[in-house]
């Protein structure tokens, strides 16, 4: 039972995150003892959780392999803030938000890509590579960009961002590693927890930023609902558009396209709470950006594999 509940959990995340963020929408109170405090902590947990299902092989893949990962990592560092950039100017949005949708932009790739590329028969070796090293590369490449980006705007602090996010990012995936090599007992035992409990984790993120957002989520909800779908949307056809005129495989090209779309937004939320703490409404499209990226990662999912499907069902052309 306990299995069965722990796959539920983990298959059915986006309705689960959608359902909660509607709720904590609609009823904030309900949800008031989640502090936005605890963001960070609860974010250094997902990250604790992937260190513990790192293995050698992983770092292995990235020399062996190097051209589709730097290749997928360099879109998601340059299509992503692009997109965000852009949007941010035709929706002609105000600096808090603006601020938002950058900061998701300039995020590394999602924790929840590697099981969207594995239901998308995709690359799964590949996505969990990208993910690691944009992971890696984000203590660097995030601040820049949202100086480079957002530093005209509202001040942007690069060496107090990049220690803030060495501290919520890199340190518990070392710790994580450290406590498999130490306890890999304990540590096999946690990894069958894993997908479920960070499931849990960023639905609490979620509902923590949308209840302490949601009277300002009321009047600029449309907009910002808007701009996340086109971000994510925007994110996905242009990663799988880049990867296939650079004539990579098409399982290559679905998990470029996923990983490129999908942006770990709780650490754009985090961010906001650490650094931009007078401009909460910041972390509103991080939050949003965490409900619609799982919804639509999934149905993305199901059309890659039904493509797959329908592709074995038709079998290879014969010629007479």
């Amino acid at each position: 039972m306990l299995s069965r509940l722990l796959s539920a959990i983990t298959r059915y995340m986006a309705v689960i995150v959608l359902v909660t963020a509607l709720a904590a929408f609609l009823w904030p109170g309900a949800f008031s003892f989640i502090r936005t405090s605890w963001i960070t902590p609860m974010l250094g947990l997902v990250m604790f959780g992937m260190g513990l299902t790192l293995e050698p092989g992983d770092f292995a893949r990235v020399f062996a392999r190097p051209g589709p990962v730097f290749t997928g990592v360099l879109f998601q560092f340059v299509l992503m803030p692009g997109i965000a950039w852009v949007l941010s100017r035709l929706f002609h949005l105000p600096p808090e938000l603006t601020l938002g949708v950058l900061l998701v932009g300039c995020c590394p790739g999602g924790t929840s890509s590697n099981v969207i590329c594995y239901l998308a028969k995709g690359d799964v070796a590949l996505s969990v590579s990208m993910t690691m090293v944009s992971t890696l590369l984000s203590p660097v490449m995030t601040p820049l960009l949202v100086k480079l980006l957002a530093g005209e705007i509202i001040p942007v602090d690069f060496w107090s961002m990049f220690l803030s996010i060495l501290e919520v990012i890199i340190l518990p995936i070392l710790l994580g590693r450290l406590f498999k090599r130490t306890q890999p007992k304990a540590s096999e035992k946690a990894t069958d927890f894993l997908p479920a409990f960070s499931s849990i984790v960023i639905t609490l993120i979620v509902a923590a930023v949308v209840a302490a957002s949601a009277g300002k989520l009321r009047e600029v909800g449309l907009v910002v609902i808007a701009v996340v779908i086109l971000h994510n949307l925007l994110g996905f056809a242009l990663g799988y558009g880049a990867a296939k005129a650079l004539r990579q495989d098409e399982q290559q090209a679905r998990t470029i396209s996923i990983e490129v779309g999908m942006q770990n937004s709780g650490l754009a939320c985090s961010l906001v709470a650490l650094h931009f703490a007078s401009m909460p409404i910041a972390a509103v499209p991080g939050a949003v950006f965490s409900v619609w990226h799982n919804i639509s990662g999934a149905l993305l999912a199901r059309g890659f594999a039904r493509k797959s499907l329908k592709q074995q069902q038709n079998g290879p052309q014969v010629q007479p």
